[in-house]
């Protein structure tokens, strides 16, 4: 069989979602950001933009594989349409990987990507009127020695949310904007606390995002402290749940007040105001109908759990001898006050004689005795103060310091906070397998965080042009239910790509490769998308 250039006379490579992830990075202007940011110094083949477009490509493969297999993950990918001629994948190795990895880590994870965003999100197109903030964290292998002296995070132990008690972790910060689009991350030791983090993230947000507009900083409730709010003051917009364990919320919680209908029919509210660590801020209870009912059934299952254990509680309370009847009835009703769910529906206090010396057997005639006191009782549940919780259930209260806003407003925009958990989700996805990833270096993971979230950032933007481009065309496509919409997935999008390959054969003396399983609802895509998508698949 002839060769040439090394290869096979046919050759058959994936192209597949690629190339749409190699024109979004393109039509971004990313490369020329990074380029600018962190030249090329030394004489090797790749620049650091292809090096981070590679991991990009590799980051969105979604093929379950390491996010740092370089170059296995290319061994079937067509490497030189990608990323030009003359690109082989030896040349997109682990030395490439670690020496970009360094680059950014020297130059500052989270200052490049804050170059990415100011360059690449136009705030009047893709909107900055809400800004979620949110933290995760990520457990990664390796011992990771900590140097407490050193600038930077320390990866160490933490509380996990993904159960790893084992290994080892960094926290992740992130702010979305209201489309789900990553404009801000940042870094942090495995055991930073969610309250300090997420003030840290609004407040550096402030300096390296400027918009006109009036911006709201959404965060839980674990940003809602008096320290967090003091910090802020009255002019950095904030909305928040309020935690319940504040005694203002638990009281507001329990009380009864009339509910207002919201526009979305599921809630209503009772609004009411708070100067909660000194700043003047609207408080906003709301009934929602769907957590009304789903925690209804689990408070149904508890009652039961809670009586056997409330019965157990009180038959130590009824083993004790008391000196007097007394002091016999203030125990049985201190044990009612901390059981508040449940009534006496039996109470006798008994008296009983025993010996002044503990010795077996009877008393013997005129021997003194002692006199005692023990608590015979049986419960049942407090139907008054049960009908009252289960009323309560579903509420929950929201916070924000724009005192104009109205409960409906508040209530969509908190809603809205899925979009940034839904960013961690994505990061999350087995595709990316940083739970297996050992860089050797504190700094190799923050850059590689910065490398994820970019990940996220070019398959948000590409999903919102997408979606808005079928709008403005009247467009739709095919979906995974089989119907027609103008909201697609991208991830289902890139599953339309999975068959599509580049075929190359010689004819004569020259190379010919062509694009096979293109059909016409994937051209339309493209068409869509614009000519940085289409030049992949020529």
């Amino acid at each position: 069989m002839p060769f040439i250039d090394g290869f096979d006379d046919e050759s058959i490579l994936s192209v597949g979602h690629l190339g749409i992830v190699a024109g979004a990075y393109d039509s971004l202007g990313i490369a020329n950001i990074i380029d600018n940011a962190i030249p090329k110094t030394r004489n090797h083949n790749l620049t650091h933009s292809q090096a981070v477009k590679a991991m990009v490509i590799n980051g969105l493969g979604f093929i379950e594989r390491r996010l740092y297999l370089f170059p296995e993950f290319f061994d079937d990918i067509a490497v030189e349409r990608l990323f030009g001629e003359g690109i082989s994948r030896e040349q997109i190795n682990d030395d490439v990987l670690g020496r970009t990895l360094d680059a950014i880590a020297e130059y500052g994870p989270t200052e490049l990507f804050n170059d990415i965003v100011a360059n690449c999100l136009i705030p009047t197109e893709y909107g900055s009127h809400c800004i979620h903030v949110d933290t995760t964290n990520f457990s990664v292998t390796g011992e990771y020695e900590s140097d407490f002296n050193t600038e930077g995070i320390q990866i160490t132990y933490g509380h996990p949310k993904d159960g790893r008690w084992d290994l080892k972790r960094f926290v992740l910060g992130m702010a979305s904007n209201q489309h789900g689009v990553p404009l801000f991350l940042q870094t942090f030791s495995g055991n930073e606390s969610d309250k300090e983090t997420l003030r840290i993230i609004i407040e550096k947000l402030q300096n390296s995002l400027k918009s006109g507009e009036k911006i709201y900083h959404v965060a839980d409730a674990a940003f809602y402290t008096e320290k967090n709010l003091q910090t802020l003051g009255q002019h950095t917009f904030w909305i928040s749940r309020v935690p319940v364990i504040i005694k203002e919320a638990k009281e507001l919680v329990k009380s009864d007040c009339q509910f207002i209908p919201c526009d979305d029919n599921r809630y209503s509210y009772s609004e009411s105001f708070s100067e909660y660590a000194g700043i003047r801020q609207k408080w906003v209870m709301y009934h929602s109908k769907p957590m009304h009912e789903q925690q209804s059934k689990t408070f149904d299952k508890n009652l039961v759990k809670e009586l056997e254990k409330a019965k157990t509680s009180l038959r130590k309370v009824c083993a004790q001898e008391y000196a007097c009847e007394p002091d016999a009835r203030i125990a049985a009703e201190k044990w009612l006050e901390k059981n508040h769910k449940y009534q006496f529906s039996e109470l006798e206090i008994l008296m009983i004689q025993r010996k002044e010396e503990k010795k077996r057997g009877r008393p013997k005639a005129g021997e003194p005795l002692v006199n005692s006191y023990k608590i015979t009782a049986d419960i049942e549940y407090n139907d008054s103060v049960v009908e009252q919780e289960r009323q309560n259930l579903g509420r929950f209260v929201l916070a924000t310091n724009d005192t104009e806003m109205s409960a409906d407003e508040l209530l969509r925009n908190y809603k809205a906070q899925g979009t940034v958990e839904r960013g961690f989700r994505f990061l999350k996805d087995k595709s990316f397998r940083v739970a297996e990833v050992y860089l050797k270096k504190n700094s190799r993971i923050q850059a590689l965080a910065m490398i994820m979230v970019l990940c996220l950032f070019i398959y948000s933007m590409t999903e919102f042009r997408l979606r808005k481009m079928l709008v403005q065309s009247g467009e739709t496509v095919t979906s995974q239910t089989k119907k027609q919409t103008q909201r697609p997935a991208l991830k289902w999008t890139f599953f339309l790509f999975r068959r599509v390959r580049e075929f190359s054969f010689v004819e004569g003396d020259k190379r010919i490769k062509r694009i096979t399983n293109l059909n016409d609802e994937l051209k339309k895509i493209l068409r869509l998308l614009g000519g940085e998508y289409e030049k992949y698949y020529c």
